[in-house]
């Protein structure tokens, strides 16, 4: 009887034994499972290359229709390019005269690929500028403008604006002055930065960047969190944070998805652009973050709008960096993906001031629980 009720017993165990092994396996399935995103885009990328050389080749119009049929075509890719509904966060909060600073630059924007193009924004400003602190003013209006640029158009990497100036002419008759408003490069050659120091090198890049934006602009899902969560997934599989901080164009777009090394701004800047190409509110964050080591740093992380609420996605922290050989697993890959205030301002606080005594730009509410 007993040796009965032992062999039950055993029988029992086994099948505890078997399902609890079962049950693990799943679960580090689970957690070690990769996508094959970086690979698709890869591959989607490689045969636009492949169709570019083989078939994309400038069409020679014969007759005046196939001249208006091009030129049809032409307009309709511009105009849906155009009717991509880019969030502007930082547009948005600016006064008046600084938003026309940062119109002109958005209109010029093909111009000002040359380096040297000079946007003359005329005589609007003459009424402010005939004020005792004018200039102090109008100089202000600038810094905000070409921060809130920056941060809203993460794919005009090639400006350094450190060599990009506001000059003011001035024009005196009969006792009245006239002021003349301009944008150029001042006593610099250009306002280009080293990497792309020519049209042809910003086109270049911007095409190289342009196709992995196709991938995900063609695949888009009708779930905006599956688009979240995928753009996402290729950032934190993709990039390969850099730690020497000597590398060229780490902070920028261009790093991030063509380089595939960078560090916060480039993971920040890239997941912006690709939310922006899908039509999903997304802004840029700067601000301080305490790590896990309890050190506090410079960090820059987004904000992003799922079901009208917003949660805060921070890539470069969901793709930490491995010692030796090993894997991300889920958890750690979603440490920090659609966070909600309650748990997200435990380590990360967010800074509206852009740059010393810049102007203090406000941020959406974020939801106070995470997202499910």
């Amino acid at each position: 009887m007993k040796s009965k009720i032992s062999s039950i017993i055993m029988k029992l165990m086994t099948i505890l034994i078997i399902a609890l092994i079962s049950f693990l396996g799943i679960v580090l399935y689970k957690e070690l499972k990769q996508t094959n995103i970086v690979n698709e885009v890869q591959e989607f990328v490689s045969n636009i290359t492949i169709l570019a050389e083989t078939k994309e080749k400038p069409k020679i119009p014969e007759t005046i229709q196939d001249e208006a049929n091009i030129l049809q075509e032409t307009e309709q890719k511009n105009e849906a390019n155009k009717n991509i509904q880019v969030y502007k966060h930082y547009y948005n909060q600016l006064e008046n005269e600084a938003k026309i600073i940062y119109n002109a630059i958005e209109e010029n924007r093909e111009n000002i690929k040359t380096g040297t193009y000079e946007i003359n924004l005329g005589s609007q400003f003459s009424s402010l500028l005939s004020k005792e602190n004018g200039e102090d003013l109008l100089g202000q209006y600038y810094q905000s403008a070409i921060e809130s640029y920056t941060y809203d158009n993460p794919d005009v990497f090639y400006i350094d604006y450190e060599k990009m100036f506001l000059n003011i002419e001035t024009t005196t008759r009969r006792n009245k002055k006239t002021y003349k408003v301009l944008l150029n490069s001042g006593e610099q050659a250009n306002y280009l930065t080293e990497d792309f120091s020519t049209k042809e090198a910003i086109e270049e890049a911007l095409n190289e960047i342009e196709k992995i934006k196709s991938y995900f602009v063609q695949n888009k899902k009708i779930d905006t969190y599956e688009n979240i969560k995928l753009v996402h997934d290729y950032l934190v599989e993709s990039i390969e944070y850099d730690q020497t901080i000597s590398e060229s164009n780490i902070y920028n777009l261009y790093g991030a998805l063509i380089n595939k090394k960078c560090v916060c701004a480039g993971y920040a800047n890239a997941f912006k652009y690709l939310m922006d190409s899908l039509e999903i509110p997304c802004i840029i964050v700067p601000g301080l973050a305490t790590n896990s080591e309890g050190n506090t740093e410079n960090h820059a992380w987004n904000y992003v709008q799922l079901n009208e609420n917003w949660y805060v996605v921070d890539c470069t922290w969901d793709d930490p960096i491995l010692i030796g050989p090993g894997f991300l697993t889920n958890s750690s890959k979603y440490k920090y993906f659609l966070k909600g205030e309650k748990e997200i301002n435990k380590t990360h606080i967010p800074n509206g001031q852009l740059t010393k005594n810049g102007k203090i730009f406000e941020f959406p509410v974020l939801s106070q629980t995470n997202y499910k």
